[in-house]
């Protein structure tokens, strides 16, 4: 469209690019204005002021006031329009531009400028006070939309999801925006802007992932990035953080301003609440049985993208706020809250009418790490702007009900006084003895004095900090932290469950099926649809689990780079990564919640079994972690938390990344490089197979065999590592009568417990499978009783399959340890409990259950009677080559229970046959079995010599003849210290009165072992006399 053409006044000028602009005209209609409305009443008035009939900006005013007051038929609406004439200014506003009259341009850019403000100031109006002006429809419960509309259409194109396409004229045009925010401030704006934040919430409400987000979300990120006025009244909006006692986590995920933003997800939500449409589960995830691996990894990729558009979305929101001094403040205070109000998700079984959903907790971890990617970089530079105290001065985040590492809610209410931080009080004394024991060891080692002043410094330097004076990166660090524990973590947690519940729905719809057949319930085959529809849904439930978190790789790698750093930066309280550690623990880290620790223990151990979720990533400092606390209770309290390092480990191991040869070789180079594991590795794995025999749970005899099992599989890795197998071998001599010999006690309690608890019950499955062949008489048994009886054959099954896999580790690792490592093995307390217990199970293996332990299919219990036979067979030849002092015959034939005569020579011909063992060793074994055999007739000629042999010369456990009598301290109880030594592996406690007894509080009685060796003198000359 042309420029007014050449030779016209200014006024007709000014007339001309008016009536362009609002499309109307004062003039009647002409063959130029078909298109243009007639203002009547104003060229009326013009006329009666004797004025030019021609619009001017001194009755733009008017002008609007006319045209905005009737509707007329065809034409905009009054909001639309005035954008429009807004449009058409800035069109206009170009065009003058190329007036080579320059004070006519500038007269005409001020006319312009005056149509714009008018065409903002009347969109205002129509927005605050829509009945004003006639609108076309009934005007909307929230005029406001009018303008979140146009916004939409505004940012909808760009995103390529615009479902409702209009005319162009509808986009924003430039500067409207900007204009209109600067006119309206205060109440005004907000009465605006309420309706358009609340349309924005509404139009997520029930959205799903897969359904149209990304316009609203892009319109809000828009606006707080580029209008500063929005963004403050959007923190200070009523629903941006709701207020009041009926305010929950629900309610904030449901009635904040973000709450539905967060919602978006494809994790289930309780049915009250859905996930929102297009269903994800039925459009992605429907028979899941019959799903394509290709359907189902193009469905995986849909999710992934679609969650990170809103991830990224949101985190574009947060960062502008938070960018913001203005709004800053109001941004932590929503994340704070919306933590405190969902603290209950921590429990294994969350309210999901009090708690926010798995999905917002999930979607506001992604958005967290994305906030702290500026601080976690390689170097982690940052670290240091991170403030304990941040964690004991409980400001926008309540830290106090939390567990914490080491110390307990009494010792830090000692140590940090409520109204003086300064106050600093000493750390207590360890109670338990293995505490004591612990502390000693440490205290004596070198460096030891240096780390404690170091801890004492920065004792004095935490309790100082102004809890005031926190930066944002301390702040986004520990909300962080509590969001993952709350979202990430959590929802890992509901995996496990989630995977558990469907493995029992599907044990128990194979039972309904097994009791298909004559009498049969009535009502059986509804029973089995129904437990297949919810197997149907659970298993839809877990897809979208593994949809928008295990195959999120990136996700889960910028959670491990987030709990890198949580590592680096907690170790950093004790002065970094070096052995020994300082004691007594300092309060900076006995004070940090245990959760911390457990969430990136937890985190990785699911990136370990992830393809690809470890690739790449630096994980020496997470070695480097375990290494030092595995076997540390004075620092890490927990046995639990202690025992998930060591399941880190395990999962680590080459062998666990077969999947992945670089990523198999990578783990090979950490366990076989890493300077810290080279030292320490193997002796704290010992240590810890020691500490875990007492967890303080209920459960704790059970739990010690499932960590031990993870033990053992990673010592039996490590010892065909050199530079491991030496330490090993060096910390069997340093220690051979300190924990290592409570190693081997512990490792043989195991062994004799778990074999003894198979071999017994193996016979009863034999049994049970001899009724099941019997089909005739297994036919005729009522079906309840067949499903019963299978249940409690396939729980023996799988109980004797999981001890025989732990005894056949324990018994293997006795063997190849024994194979260069005997002294302990043969030490006076240690060397009759291995003796006897090779005979009872030689025993059981050759003669008197040889018969009962032939089952069907022993393999699939695990069982391999052949190997355990050789095993064992290979333990006595080891331990034999060992004994220079000639004390194992001895100890093997003195076992009174399992010893005879023909037992080595019936086993030997069992080993000849199997083949499994080199000539020598069978060798070997035969001739222990002879010197047994004279070891034996000696020790009744010996008894015979000894004759009656006086009371108090008797050890009044075991009553045999004391070789070095000792008094125990308490009791006074006089008895063996061979005996007393082997109860004390087990039990540190006199067994007289159960008060705390250690191998170095036994007193020698000397005056008694003296007429212990005159007595056996005496008896030894009367017998060379009779001789």
């Amino acid at each position: 469209m042309a420029v007014a053409k050449a030779g016209k006044s200014p006024e007709e000028i000014e007339d001309f690019i008016l009536r362009r602009v609002f499309q109307v005209t004062v003039l009647p209609a002409t063959e130029h204005s078909n298109n243009l409305i007639y203002l009547e009443q104003v060229a009326a008035e013009l006329l009666s002021e004797n004025k030019a009939i021609l619009l001017s900006r001194d009755v733009i005013e008017r002008v609007l006031m006319d045209r905005l007051s009737t509707l007329y038929p065809g034409h905009e609406a009054p909001f639309d329009y005035l954008v429009g004439c807004y449009r058409r200014a800035v069109e206009e506003h170009r065009k003058v531009q190329n007036m080579k009259d320059k004070i006519l341009m500038a007269s005409m850019q001020d006319v312009l400028n005056q149509a714009k403000e008018l065409a903002v100031s009347y969109a205002g109006i129509t927005l605050l006070h829509p009945e004003t002006f006639p609108q076309p429809h009934k005007i909307p419960s929230t005029s406001s939309s009018l303008l979140l509309t146009l916004i939409l259409a505004d940012v909808s194109p760009s995103t390529g999801l615009d479902r409702n396409p209009t005319n162009s004229g509808t986009v924003i045009p430039p500067g409207f925006l900007d204009h209109f925010f600067k006119r309206f401030e205060g109440d005004e704006l907000s009465s605006i802007l309420d309706g358009v934040f609340k349309g924005l919430q509404g139009s997520v409400m029930s959205v799903s992932p897969l359904g149209h987000f990304q316009g609203p979300l892009r319109a809000l990120a828009m606006l707080v990035s580029n209008y500063p006025a929005v963004a403050k009244a959007l923190v200070s909006h009523p629903l941006w953080l709701p207020r009041g006692q009926h305010v929950n986590g629900r309610v904030l995920e449901v009635s904040s301003l973000l709450g539905p933003f967060l919602h978006i997800s494809v994790i289930p939500d309780h049915p009250l609440f859905g996930n929102g449409e297009p269903n994800v589960r039925q459009q992605c995830f429907s028979d899941v049985a019959s799903r394509r691996p290709a359907d189902l990894l193009s469905s995986y990729t849909t999710i992934k993208t679609v969650m990170h558009q809103l991830y990224d979305g949101l985190h574009e929101v947060l960062l502008k706020l938070l960018r913001s001094a203005e709004t800053r403040e109001n941004v932590l205070h929503f994340l704070a809250d919306t933590v405190q109000k969902n603290s209950g998700r921590a429990q294994m079984q969350a309210n999901p009418f009090t708690n926010a959903s798995n999905g917002m907790f999930i979607n506001l971890s992604a958005v967290m790490l994305k906030l702290c990617e500026p601080f976690l970089d390689p170097s982690l530079s940052k670290k240091d702007k991170i403030d304990p105290a941040y964690v004991l001065h409980n400001g926008r985040i309540d830290f106090s009900g939390l567990t914490a590492i080491h110390a307990t809610s009494e010792e830090l209410a000692k140590w940090v006084d409520a109204r003086n931080y300064v106050r600093v009080e000493g750390f207590r004394q360890a109670q338990l003895q293995q505490e004591q024991e612990e502390m000693r060891r440490l205290q004596s080692q070198e460096a030891s004095t240096s780390s404690s002043l170091t801890s004492k410094t920065s004792s004095r330097q935490f309790a100082s900090s102004d809890k005031s004076n926190f930066s944002f990166i301390c702040e986004c660090f520990f909300i962080t932290a509590r969001v993952l524990n709350l979202g990430f973590l959590k929802a890992l947690s509901d995996i496990k469950n989630l995977v558990q519940d469907l493995s029992r729905q599907k044990e128990a719809l194979t039972a309904l099926k097994a009791m298909r057949g004559a009498g049969a319930p009535s009502d059986l085959e509804q029973n089995i649809a129904r437990a297949e529809a919810l197997i149907e849904e659970l298993g839809q439930d877990r897809l979208c689990y593994e949809a928008q978190l295990l195959k999120d790789v990136d996700l889960m790698q910028q959670g491990l780079t987030f709990y890198r750093l949580m590592l680096v930066w907690i170790v950093g309280l004790l002065g970094g990564f070096k052995l020994p550690l300082p004691v007594p623990c300092p309060m900076e880290f006995a004070s940090m919640p245990e959760h911390f620790v457990e969430d990136a223990l937890e985190l990785l151990l699911f990136a370990s079994r992830i393809p690809k979720a470890l690739d790449g990533m630096v994980l020496d400092e997470f070695m480097s972690f375990i290494v030092m606390f595995m076997a540390s209770p004075l620092h890490v309290k927990n046995p639990y938390l202690r025992a998930k390092m060591v399941e880190v480990l395990n999962a680590w191991m080459p062998s666990k990344s077969s999947y992945s040869p670089t990523l198999s070789n990578s783990m090979a180079s950490l366990f076989e490089g890493h300077p810290l594991a080279l030292e320490y590795l193997v002796p704290n794995l010992l240590k810890l197979y020691v500490d875990i025999e007492f967890t303080g749970s209920h459960t704790q005899f059970y739990d010690k065999f499932n960590i031990r099992h993870n033990i053992a599989e990673l010592l039996e890795y490590l010892w065909l590592v050199p530079c491991h197998h030496n330490a090993w071998n060096r910390i069997a001599g340093t220690e051979e009568r300190g924990f290592y010999l409570k190693f081997l006690n512990l490792l043989i309690n195991d062994s004799i417990f778990l074999l003894d608890e198979s071999l017994k019950k193996i016979p009863e499955l034999k049994e049970m499978e001899a009724e099941m062949a019997n089909i005739q008489e297994w036919e005729q048994r009522p079906p309840q009783e067949r499903q019963e009886r299978m249940r409690t054959f396939h729980q023996q099954e799988q109980v004797v399959r999981i001890d025989m896999i732990l005894a056949n580790e324990d018994v293997k690792m006795l063997q190849y340890s024994s194979s260069e490592i005997t002294a302990p093995f043969l030490l006076p307390e240690m060397v009759e409990r291995i003796a006897s217990m090779l005979n009872y199970f030689l025993l059981q293996l050759v003669i008197t259950q040889r018969k009962a332990l032939r089952v069907k299919d022993p393999e699939k219990y695990e069982f391999r009677p052949k190997e355990l036979l050789s095993q064992i067979v290979e333990i006595y030849v080891n331990l034999a080559r060992g004994d220079t002092a000639n004390v194992f015959p001895k100890a093997i034939s003195s076992d009174g229970r399992s010893y005879r005569d023909e037992l080595f020579s019936e086993a030997a011909g069992v080993i000849w046959q199997i083949g499994h063992l080199p000539e020598k060793t069978i060798q070997d074994f035969v001739a222990l079995g002879q010197r047994a055999k004279e070891a034996a007739l000696q020790a009744m000629d010996t008894e015979a010599m000894l004759g009656d042999i006086p009371e108090e010369f008797l050890d009044p456990i075991q009553y045999t003849l004391m070789r070095d009598p000792v008094m125990l301290p308490s009791s006074k109880t006089i008895v063996d210290r061979s005996v007393i030594q082997r109860h004390l592996l087990s039990d540190q406690t006199d067994p007289f009165n159960r008060s705390l007894l250690t191998p170095d509080m036994l007193i020698p009685d000397s005056e008694l072992k003296a007429r212990i060796d005159e007595f056996l003198s005496w008896t030894q000359g009367i017998s060379t006399i009779r001789n």
